[in-house]
């Protein structure tokens, strides 16, 4: 991993780790913000399994645990594109619902939130191409081309090889037959 990808991924992961400690061990603070997101959240929850907690703090938790997670794992370089599609996952509710200026009066109060909104916007952004970075490795997709190709070029080489050696067996065998004995 080159310094620069190393930097960045900690210098991205900052606001990840310390927002999600912060957050898991005080939810309270958001609940008032969360409560319509996680309002609209909890059917889609319900339908996946009746089972999963939904009240509001208890995901804001699950948020923040995420959040904390997926930032020490990205900083540390340890699975970092999964966790990068998290972090990019857990963005969007936390965005949604502690940013909207489209419901603010107030001309600052809006200006301020349309600030931090897109400031989100930029980080998963960041974060989307975290998830894409190979670290200059090859992506799964185009070894799995050229291991296709490979594959391809080596039946065709055996194809090639065996009507090579079926001519020559024909051949063999038409002299073996011309021979006395």
């Amino acid at each position: 991993m080159t310094p620069v990808r190393s930097l960045a991924r900690v210098m991205m992961s900052g606001i990840f780790v310390v927002s999600g400690a912060r957050n898991l061990q005080h939810p309270g603070r958001l609940a008032a913000a969360a409560k319509p997101v996680t309002d609209r959240v909890t059917p889609l929850l319900q339908q996946i399994s009746p089972r999963i907690p939904t009240d509001t703090e208890t995901l804001i938790r699950a948020n923040a645990a995420a959040q904390l997670i997926s930032g020490l794992m990205l900083a540390t370089g340890k699975f970092t594109r999964p966790a990068a599609l998290v972090l990019a996952g857990t963005l969007i509710p936390t965005t949604a619902a502690g940013h909207p200026f489209w419901n603010s009066d107030d001309p600052a109060e809006r200006t301020q939130n349309q600030i931090h909104f897109l400031k989100n916007l930029g980080l998963f952004g960041g974060l989307l191409l975290a998830a894409a970075d190979t670290e200059g490795k090859p992506g799964l997709r185009w070894r799995a081309g050229h291991r296709i190709g490979h594959s391809r070029r080596s039946v065709a080489r055996a194809v090639r090889t065996t009507r090579r050696e079926a001519r020559i067996a024909v051949r063999s065998a038409a002299a073996a037959r011309r021979l006395p004995g």
